[in-house]
């Protein structure tokens, strides 16, 4: 099931169900593969529940299965341009810092015994297929970073995912995530908040795919600048895995249905290439995940 927020005509958002998935996907990647997303038609089912206006509403009801198989009515079409974040307001969004080895060699770091996590505000995050605007003044060195998202589905109390088994029930599904990076304000300090926060930068979705449907290990993650391919690794070449992020995560904080841990990213940053690759004005970033579908944000400097 493929579960995504959509953009009303009155300025709103309510959540949907993909109807067909697999039209859904060839429709994606041809529209990818044409760098015309924004006009891309999808065909979902609207989820019309009292207070739910996009997913991560719907995830804190505990049937939000049952209520997101319901076909309430006739399905509607959307572009690709009405598709927001799919959890527009993360209670919590935790990313993962150096989680593939050769991004964590190519950076000039030792391999970590547990994982390293920064936070990323809601605010930073942008609709799969936005233009993302930058400020010249932060502009310097703009950088990629490819990931797979966990979105968590349920409440984990504080110390109460021992095990993988656990921590994985814990996963409602799966999407696709550019964690922005400005790297001069990201080195400015040894904590590197200020450098993973730009305003509406976080490309997030295009929908969430539940967990019964997608398994990460067999996934390939793929970054392209401008169709020319950056990043290519495997989801299984993880040091973190998606179970063991939540294990680790829960023994010091609870995680809440809709909250979002970014796995991290793999090697081929533009920041570690010599000479360095930042991103430029006109610049297009797509990131794809087999099995996950891909996001597309263009970079508008002004």
């Amino acid at each position: 099931m493929q579960l995504l927020t959509f953009r009303t005509s009155d300025g709103g958002t309510l959540p949907g169900r993909v109807v067909d998935p697999e039209t859904a996907e060839r429709t994606l990647t041809d529209a990818l593969d044409s760098g015309d997303v924004a006009s891309a038609v999808f065909s979902i089912h609207p989820i019309t529940v009292a207070g739910v206006r996009d997913v991560g509403d719907l995830l804190r009801h505990d049937d939000w299965r049952e209520l997101a198989s319901a076909r309430p009515g006739e399905p509607v079409e959307i572009t690709g341009s009405d598709i927001a974040p799919v959890i527009p307001r993360p209670g919590k969004i935790l990313c993962t810092g150096l989680n593939y080895a050769d991004h964590i060699t190519e950076m000039g770091h030792e391999l970590p015994d547990v994982p390293t996590l920064f936070a990323k505000f809601p605010d930073a995050l942008t609709g799969p297929f936005d233009r993302v605007i930058v400020p010249t003044a932060n502009a310097g060195a703009l950088d990629f970073e490819g990931e797979l998202a966990v979105i968590i589905g349920r409440h984990v109390p504080l110390g109460e995912a021992p095990d993988t088994a656990t921590a994985e029930t814990a996963i409602a599904g799966y999407a696709v995530f550019d964690d922005f990076t400005m790297r001069d304000l990201q080195y400015r300090t040894a904590q590197w908040l200020q450098g993973k926060n730009l305003a509406s930068a976080s490309g997030f979705g295009p929908w969430l795919t539940t967990g019964d449907e997608f398994n990460p290990s067999g996934a390939t993650l793929v970054t392209r600048v401008n169709g020319v391919e950056k990043q290519h690794a495997n989801i299984r070449e993880l040091v973190f895995d998606p179970a063991a992020l939540v294990q680790f995560i829960t023994t010091f904080i609870d995680l809440h249905p809709g909250d979002v841990i970014a796995t991290g990213t793999s090697g081929g940053v533009g920041w570690a290439r010599s000479p360095r690759q930042m991103l430029t004005d006109g610049d297009t970033v797509t990131v794809e995940i087999s099995g996950l579908g891909g996001i597309s944000n263009r970079i508008e400097i002004r």
